[in-house]
């Protein structure tokens, strides 16, 4: 099939006007499959590699041979700044052909919104939770709004594979198809699949439709990848070595960077000067803490303030601030960002992106370098990871890079195999169920209590949970006033239920903090949690602030700008870190490769780690002893593997191993006390973990485990199932338990 030739003239226009010399390959590939198919597509492309041309070119052809009489196209994006980005794009493609393009999210006028609801047609762009809204407070507008829905394009859908957004997302497409009657297809697109049949599977679920994951040649993929370490004090790894293996050169040496209390964000400030940088921190703390050291940077070297900053708990202002700076090519200005600037933003020509510590997952990685290299650029990273010195009389794990190793072994997996972390389908997502129960009778008003579970229990993600669970989590609601029966038996939202349901932050299932708005005079600056007392200052915007007033009653705090340098909180947690990149840490520690992007700092401080690795018998075994009854275990498992574990030697054989007081540091290590000897260890571990218990039986007793945003409402028996069966690895563990006991040397498989 010829392609371009099967484009809409429009659109073969919009391609000569951008000078376009030729298709892209992926380009060609969407066309043939969305052109050649009436499957679900789901397209893998390199960021900046022009999907969402290569998917719109021919969705909107068809619309425009065969005009819907609804909303052809239905766009959804994770971020409302995603969506403004794609808007423009779109509107400049579809204007000539008259296809309107409308945005719908919180900050979207209501004239546009009523606009499309008295004419529906064209693209309508809009956010899970607005999808969300719109189902429950337009229930009656359905129909006429996407009864003749073709295309459903679910943008970075790499984003919605491993939580409960993304499997509200999938809940909300099939409770829209239901209600208006339409069997649009899916088009899913993203950078970052690591496993594209199971997420194919995960994007058809309930579509009655396959998925063509089209194949092509993406071209030869070229990173300037760079890692250096620093101790946050001197000596630096390399101090006093001679013998270190050639490193890459950079356009600066190293040791330009201004000597102060924090080498790492020194060596930030000077490789960041006239360019245009992003500065990716791995939470809003340290987002804060980084911008406030690099504007004292710039103030002790009498330059100008030449950082901004962007995370999720800033003022809208200072966030599109922020957007616009970098969307300036001539701009010189870096942002410290966090997430919020990770996924795929059109952000201008940016020089290089730097990582402070290892991120989360591979796939993290992947998307914030893909943020560099657009316009025909490399992208180009450059990790900086630290670490304070280990005390004089420190344990064996405080003597290892964590980060380091991390960051190493995230890069590797992907060289070396293309791992990315796959779809999360094994949840059983009760306080989703919660969440949907809700929405659905919000929307549709009264149901008996077998139409309602018809309605809900039928939507793909619920397919593990049973007719008996819906019966326990119906009556709990009953007891709870959030749904209540009428006279003639059937439910409706009560009046609890009523007052969560009619809250706007009701239609996000992600985890929320109560958040106070901090203002300074007319300015907005954003938001925080646990507000300090008045005199106090907090930190936020990349500067400090003192309190002067807290009105907890309409959650607010008012403050004035002073100098200095505080820690902020936003209420972070941890992210989840994948087994296989613990395994890859085991192989890095034990290899002797050096890797090509290692600076001089990073390569001597490996170089130290394996030596420790080597030396302390961690190679050989996962039980090393530190001395007495002091024992620490490297088990080499991921987040929930890992907390199953901790469970696991605690709660069924602490007794026979005279095993406590455990102290974890997830999911590196665990150190603890124990009167058992290593091979007695082995041994009662593995006899626990080959008897068969119920998961159950890693939750505490009288623990409820509120792991989700609406677990509070779920009863507590549910709970416990849904963190026990669908949180805690309890199979990976026993995997890794029971090879223990089998092999002399557990990790050589790896």
């Amino acid at each position: 099939m010829n392609v371009f030739e099967r484009y809409a003239p429009f659109i073969q226009d919009f391609v000569y006007r951008s000078g376009w010399k030729t298709l892209r390959s992926v380009q060609n590939a969407a066309g043939e499959a969305i052109f050649g198919s009436q499957d679900n597509v789901l397209l893998t492309a390199s960021t900046a590699s022009g999907k969402t041309e290569a998917a719109f070119f021919p969705i909107l052809t068809l619309l425009d041979e065969d005009p819907p009489a609804s909303v052809g196209v239905l766009y959804i994006a994770p971020l409302k700044a995603l969506i403004n980005d794609q808007f423009g794009r779109l509107t400049e493609l579809c204007e000539e052909a008259g296809i309107p393009v409308t945005r719908w999210h919180g900050d979207v006028p209501q004239t546009q919104k009523r606009k499309l609801l008295r004419k529906p047609s064209g693209v309508l762009q809009i956010t899970p939770e607005s999808l969300e809204s719109l189902l429950i407070n337009k229930h009656m507008e359905i129909p006429s709004l996407f009864g003749d829905l073709r295309f459903i394009v679910i943008d970075e859908i790499h984003s919605l594979l491993r939580g409960d957004r993304g499997m509200q997302t999938f809940c909300l497409i099939e409770r829209l198809c239901r209600t208006a009657g339409c069997s649009p297809r899916r088009i899913g697109l993203s950078a970052t699949i690591g496993n594209p049949e199971a997420a194919g599977r995960f994007l058809a679920a309930g579509s009655s439709r396959g998925t063509v994951i089209p194949r092509f040649d993406g071209g030869r993929e070229v990173w300037r990848l760079s890692m250096e370490h620093f101790f946050n004090t001197a000596p630096q790894a390399d101090e006093g070595k001679r013998a270190v293996p050639e490193t890459p050169v950079l356009e600066h040496p190293t040791d330009t960077a201004p000597k102060a209390a924090d080498p790492g964000v020194g060596y930030i400030f000077e490789h960041t000067r006239g360019k245009k940088c992003l500065v990716f921190t791995n939470s809003r703390e340290e987002c804060e803490a980084v911008c406030q050291n690099l504007r004292q940077y710039c103030e002790a070297n009498h330059e100008p303030d030449r950082f901004l900053i962007h995370h999720g708990n800033l003022s809208a202002s200072y966030r599109e601030s922020a957007e616009e700076e970098m969307k300036d090519d001539d701009s010189l200005l870096s942002v410290c960002a966090t997430a919020t600037l990770e996924l795929g933003i059109d952000i201008g020509r940016l020089e290089r992106a730097f990582q402070i510590d290892a991120p989360f997952t591979v796939s993290g990685f992947l998307q914030r370098m893909g943020r560099t290299g657009r316009r025909g650029d490399p992208s180009e990273m450059w990790f900086v990871m630290r670490e304070d010195h280990p005390e004089p009389r420190a344990m064996l794990p405080d003597m290892i890079p964590w980060y380091l190793i991390q960051g190493i072994a995230l890069v590797q997996l992907y060289l070396e195999e293309r791992f990315v972390e796959p779809p999360k389908t094994d949840r059983l997502p009760y306080s989703l169920l919660y969440h949907q129960t809700m929405s659905t009778l919000a929307s549709c008003g009264e149901m008996t209590p077998a139409e309602l579970a018809s309605r809900v229990l039928t939507l793909s993600c619920f397919r593990q949970i049973s007719q008996e669970d819906y019966r326990v989590l119906l009556r709990h609601l009953l007891e709870l006033d959030h749904i209540s029966r009428t006279e003639n038996g059937g439910l409706i939202v009560g009046l609890t239920g009523e007052r969560i349901v009619n809250n706007y932050k009701f239609y996000a299932v992600f985890q929320e903090n109560v958040e106070y708005a901090v203002r300074a005079g007319s300015e907005e600056l954003g938001t925080i949690v646990k507000p300090p007392p008045v005199g106090d200052k907090i930190a936020i915007a990349g500067r400090v602030w003192v309190v002067e007033e807290v009105d907890h009653k309409r959650r607010e705090v008012y403050c004035t700008l002073v100098k200095g340098n505080i820690p902020a909180y936003f209420g972070d947690v941890a992210g989840d870190i994948h087994t296989r990149i613990l395994e890859r840490m085991y192989r890095v520690l034990q290899e002797q490769k050096i890797y090509p992007y290692l600076m001089r700092h990073a390569v001597c401080r490996l170089e130290e780690a394996r030596e420790t690795f080597r030396k302390s018998g961690m190679e050989h075994r996962p039980l090393v002893h530190l001395g007495g009854n002091m024992w620490a275990l490297f088990p080499w498992l991921g987040s929930y593997s890992f907390l199953a574990l901790e469970r696991f030697l605690k709660l069924r054989c602490a007794r026979r191993l005279g095993l406590k007081g455990m102290n974890p540091s997830r999911p590196y290590y665990l150190q603890f006390t124990m009167k058992a000897g290593e091979e007695d260890f082995y041994r009662i571990a593995a006899e626990e973990a080959a008897k068969e218990f119920d998961p159950l039986e890693l939750v505490y007793p009288k623990e409820v485990p509120v792991f989700e945003k609406y677990d509070e409402y779920v009863p507590e028996e549910l709970v416990r199932k849904g963190f026990s069966r669908g949180v805690l690895d309890v199979d990976g563990m026993k995997q890794r338990v029971i090879g223990w006991a089998n092999s002399a040397r557990p990790f050589r498989d790896f």
